[in-house]
This record gives C-alpha cells, structure tokens and sequence, in this order.
C-alpha cells in the first residue's frame, strides 16, 4: 500500500506501521479517517480540534443517515480514537455521546453435519484443505491463511494459533482426518521452498520486530507461510518480492462454488464452518467452557449464542400446531 498523499493520512499511516498494525487495519483505519475529514470538510490540522465534538457528529451521522452496522461504527470509533490519540496527541478526555447504532442480536447460520459432509465433499483447488480446517479445528478465515509450517504440530497433534484476535496466542486440535493431506502439503511446500531459494527468493513475512532481530529466519522454512499464492509478488508496503500467504477470496469462492453445487439454500460464509464447528461440540457435548478457550472468545457470552440449536425450537417451545398433529388428525 503507497503512502496517501494527504500529509496527515501519511502520518497516520506511519504510526500504525511503526506499531505493526496489519495491512487491512491500516486501510480501514486510513478509509474511516479520511471519510471523516470529508465530511467535516475540514482544511487544516487546526480545524480538527478539539475532536469530541466532531468524532460525535460523525458518529451519529453514520448511525442516522447511513444507518451501518453497530460493528461498523465501532470500527469507525476505533479508526478516529487512534487517530486523535496517536497522530494528533489528543487524549480525547471529554464525553463522547453520538447516537449509536442498534445491536440486535444474530442467530448465526449453522449447518448440519450433512450439509457439512455434502459441501466438503465438494470442495475443489488449493483452497480446499484450509476449508477443511476451518471447520475441524474451529479457525478464523484469517487464522487459517496465515498459519505457518511450524505452527503445526503432528505428534501433539495440535495447531498453534498467533496473534489472533485481541493479538492472543491459542492451541487446537489437528483433525486427524487432515493428517495425511497436511503433511502431503507441507512437503509440496518444502519443494516450492527450495525452488524458490534457488531463484534468490523465498522470503516470507516477518511479524513484528523478527526481523531484525533473526534477519535470516525469513527464509527459513518453518517459518513460511502454510498456504500461499501460486507466484511471488512484491509487498504493498516494502515492496520486497515475497510468497504470500493465500487469499482470502480464494477460499471465499472456493466455499462458495461448494455450497452452490449442494443445493443448500443457505447464506453461507466461510465463518459458518466455525459457527458448525462450535455447534456441533455442543451437541456432542463437550462444555461451553472448553468450547471458548477453542474459539479464542474474550467472554464467554459470546459463545453462549451456539446454545440455541440445542433446544427443539426458539427458546425450547415446541409448536402448538405439533402437539395437535401428534394427538389428532387435523381437519382441513
């Protein structure tokens, strides 16, 4: 990603480089500030103090006129909170009381373990095992694309996850169904690896301050990216050509294309292999607790949502219409 134009967005982008913030933060953050200077039509670094009052304005505007997500707003506050913070010193220290956006709550999408077995069975390309992975450890889309070789581990047959939401670390378990296509594709890899070497390349992507503090590890190949893109392309950022790791569209599509063939009239997203992960524990009956340390949830409230496949119906009610079926026959 080049530098904005704009002498303040560079500074912002600058400062979220300086601390590692991913490149899909940078751009979000960079968008939200930039929608925000537009709509106060601001001019000069003057005209953005002091920033309760304008972040306020922007903020109810969204809810009212745009009528975005809560989700969205959220990632808005945080954007200009880092921004006012971080770029322009500004601590922020009044109230700040915009009309926020309704949360109501979502029922995810799940789907059954046959409609499961129907669309990985489907699956197709080489995005097809970090699909699988989704819904046997419960990964992230995010978490699955950017594992790293020596991130899996066969003989505790366990899967390290880095950095993940809230930058936590969180281990689990490797499907043993999975073993043989893991370990054919990481051999596939170690072959690409050394081709690439032999071209000169073969650097990978180093989190944070690694690497500088172990420069050669980025050619090492634990360190290389699990599933990665068919050539080398240069970073946004440094411009360094590298192997990145694959897209996200791609397994996106791959999901896609799968659920289309099954006939599933559903509204499914790669997320829903998670949601059918942690469902699917709970109706074999491993606890909710277990389940959140699994998922990397913060709060267990947020995992407490799968509980609702457990019932019979809505709130555990059984249909009046069913219980009439069951006693009599019903006169049409």
């Amino acid at each position: 990603m080049d530098l904005p134009r704009s002498p303040i967005l560079r500074e912002l982008c600058l400062s979220l480089r300086a601390r590692h913030y991913a490149l899909s933060t940078e751009r979000s953050y960079v968008s939200w500030v930039a929608k925000f200077i537009r709509y106060h039509k601001l001019t000069s670094r003057q005209d953005l103090l002091p920033g309760e009052a304008l972040i306020e304005s922007f903020l109810t505007h969204l809810a009212v006129d745009q009528k975005v997500a809560a989700s969205t707003q959220n990632q808005a506050m945080n954007a200009l909170v880092y921004f006012y913070k971080n770029v322009l010193n500004d601590k922020l220290d009044g109230v700040i009381n915009g009309v926020r956006s309704n949360r109501d709550p979502r029922v995810p999408v799940v789907l059954s373990r046959r409609e499961i077995q129907q669309v990985l069975s489907l699956l197709r390309g080489n995005a097809a095992l970090p699909a699988r992975l989704m819904y046997g450890a419960g990964l992230r889309l995010g978490e699955v694309i950017r594992l790293r070789i020596q991130e899996v581990d066969f003989d505790y047959r366990t899967i390290i996850v880095r950095n993940s939401k809230g930058n936590k670390d969180r281990s689990v378990p490797l499907p043993s169904t999975l073993e043989a296509a893991l370990m054919t594709q990481i051999e596939q890899r170690r072959t690409q690896h050394r081709k690439d070497l032999e071209r000169g390349e073969g650097q990978v992507y180093m989190p944070g301050a690694l690497a500088r503090k172990y420069p050669k590890a980025s050619k090492q190949f634990p360190w290389q990216y699990l599933f990665v893109t068919l050539g080398v392309s240069a970073d946004p950022r440094t411009g360094q050509r590298r192997r990145h790791h694959i897209n996200k569209a791609t397994v996106g599509r791959c999901i896609r294309q799968a659920v289309k063939e099954s006939g599933i009239e559903k509204r499914v997203t790669p997320h829903t292999l998670r949601h059918s992960f942690a469902t699917h524990l709970l109706q074999s009956g491993t606890d909710i607790r277990t389940i959140q340390t699994l998922l990397g949830h913060r709060d267990v409230k947020t995992t407490m949502i799968y509980t609702h496949v457990l019932r019979a119906g809505p709130m555990g009610v059984t249909s009046p219409l069913d219980v009439l079926s069951n006693s009599s026959t019903i006169q049409e």
